[in-house]
């Protein structure tokens, strides 16, 4: 158990830190480094496994890394792409396990068709975070990034489902179509019910008597376990409940956290999230000696054959179904045509080649159990975790590594009706700009003469009207000039700030203070 290893454990998270900093440095994707660190250390020979319990993998996992991509998914743009958004997620899931399964079937031997679909439902759902880190910093369309990160939603629920009903199937040997559908659509629905009630009484407390961020982080923290934890007790969709209490939350979140909450919040959960994917990369590396060992008939060279060829479908079948989910409805709908530009060939591969898999095959696969319910060994349980390791690690470091290149060569752009991010933001500070200076106005027009404080707002005010308005003052170049002079003076004050600190003169907390305020600045005007 993990708390039997506390050494090794502190050990791997220094070692997940440094596998972060050369991956910043090398500008390459950190889940890219993490899995071929992960495999690196699984080839020390001193190194022990680190053997976790199956059924407190997705407890630990799966509950903050769903709630925290709900909570940062935007609730508009996800209904604006519903369409492509549930027919990526659930219909690329379906079929993409219905495919694996019966290739799997037909390559292994003493594969059943019931352990196929259980390796489909697992390495089905592409990986959010692997793809956001890939894509960060890279020229990718808006409309891309929503289709992907709502994909992400969807289909976490859609291939766990399809992973329960497996598992279930090889542990009592039945299926029945008819109760599966009905059992589908009753633990979906009081999923996602159990999702909005907590959701609500969550945000009741949060924002009418919690409201100190000391206890507001603390209820954010445990919301998403407590969600999985009462729907999956009743044997309902704690994956949906999770992912709908998440969206819920996040949509209210206006209503009841403050600018400290927000930023607490922010940092909380990058940190957490982060933690969490991190070390469920390496774990899988640790245990890869124990899979090989218990490939039992198999030989590696066979293991690793099964997982390239399963790899290279995946991939394949991907691409073939997103063109299909993105432009079948096009063909057959004028109202979907009228409703919205065609996306383009370039855009849908690039959706199609961002299908890479991470954390959550990685903790389904985790999360097979050892033995039947007769108490004999799970059958083919090693196999399956090695593939899922081969399948996560030719789509991360493969693709991952080859996705910024297929960009720039496919030189796929925003639409050009679109407003850029950045013409975004220099719009709506320029309202807030105009609208703050007809309320100085309006209401303190006789302090604006008499007060030099107020007097010296209302002029901030206009020369930010001045440089946010490309009609004023020489548009772009005046405000790129301002940017970088803001950058300088505070890089200034950071490096007098710092010498103050030396003179022990005044307190560390004021430094502190003092310097995450620059801080803060300093994101601000680098966005």
């Amino acid at each position: 158990m993990v708390h039997q290893n506390l050494l090794l454990v502190l050990i791997l998270f220094f070692f997940i830190a440094l596998l972060y900093l050369w991956s910043e440095r090398l500008k390459v994707s950190y889940p890219i480094l993490l899995v071929l660190g992960g495999l690196v250390i699984s080839l020390i020979p001193a190194v022990p496994n680190i053997s976790l319990d199956p059924d407190i993998v997705f407890l630990i996992f799966l509950p903050p890394l769903l709630f925290e991509a709900a909570w940062t998914t935007s609730w508009k743009d996800f209904w604006a792409r519903k369409e492509s958004i549930f027919s990526m997620g659930f219909g690329l899931v379906f079929s993409t396990s219905l495919i694996i399964a019966y290739l799997s079937v037909t390559i292994i031997p003493g594969f059943t068709l019931a352990l196929g679909f259980l390796l489909g439902g697992i390495i089905s759902p592409p990986d959010a975070v692997a793809t956001s880190s890939v894509l960060r910093g890279l020229s990718m369309p808006r409309r891309g990034i929503t289709i992907l990160e709502g994909e992400s939603l969807v289909n976490d629920a859609a291939s766990l489902t399809v992973f329960r009903f497996a598992t279930i199937t090889v542990l009592t040997g039945h299926f029945a179509p008819k109760e599966a559908v009905v059992d589908f659509a009753v633990l979906a629905f009081m999923g996602m019910a159990v999702g909005l009630v907590i959701g609500h009484l969550i945000y009741l407390i949060l924002r009418y008597w919690a409201k100190s961020s000391r206890i507001t982080s603390p209820i954010i923290l445990i919301a998403p376990y407590l969600m999985y934890v009462i729907a999956e007790k009743f044997h309902w969709s704690g994956v949906l409940a999770v992912v709908t209490g998440g969206l819920y939350l996040s949509y209210h979140a206006r209503h009841f956290l403050n600018y400290q909450t927000r930023l607490q919040n922010r940092e909380i959960w990058l940190m957490l999230v982060f933690l969490l994917n991190a070390f469920v990369f390496i774990l899988i590396g640790l245990e890869l000696p124990t899979i090989v060992d218990g490939l039992g008939t198999y030989s590696l060279r066979e293991a690793i054959g099964y997982g390239l060829l399963i790899s290279a479908t995946a991939i394949i079948v991907r691409i073939v179904l997103v063109y299909l989910a993105t432009f079948l409805p096009r063909m057959l709908s004028r109202n979907v045509r009228n409703r919205e530009n065609s996306p383009g060939w370039r855009l849908t591969f690039v959706m199609g080649w961002a299908g890479m898999r991470g954390v959550v095959s990685l903790a389904a696969a985790l999360t097979i159990p050892l033995t039947t319910q007769e108490g004999s060994v799970f059958p083919h349980r090693n196999l399956i975790l090695f593939i899922t390791f081969i399948v996560i690690l030719v789509t991360l470091v493969f693709q991952g590594l080859t996705l910024p290149l297929v960009l720039r060569l496919l030189n796929v752009r925003e639409d050009e009706e679109k407003l850029s991010v950045q013409q975004q933001i220099e719009m709506i500070r320029l309202h807030l700009a105009q609208r703050s200076a007809e309320y100085m106005k309006q209401h303190y027009h006789s302090e604006i003469w008499s007060n030099g404080s107020v007097k010296r707002i209302v002029e901030q005010l206009q020369r930010t009207i001045a440089l946010a308005d490309p009609a004023q003052d020489g548009g772009h170049s005046a405000r790129d000039l301002k940017k970088k002079i803001m950058i300088e003076l505070v890089a200034l004050q950071r490096a007098c700030l710092h010498t103050l600190g030396d003179e022990n003169k005044y307190d560390e907390d004021v430094i502190r203070d003092i310097e995450q305020n620059l801080d803060l600045e300093e994101s601000r005007l680098k966005k």
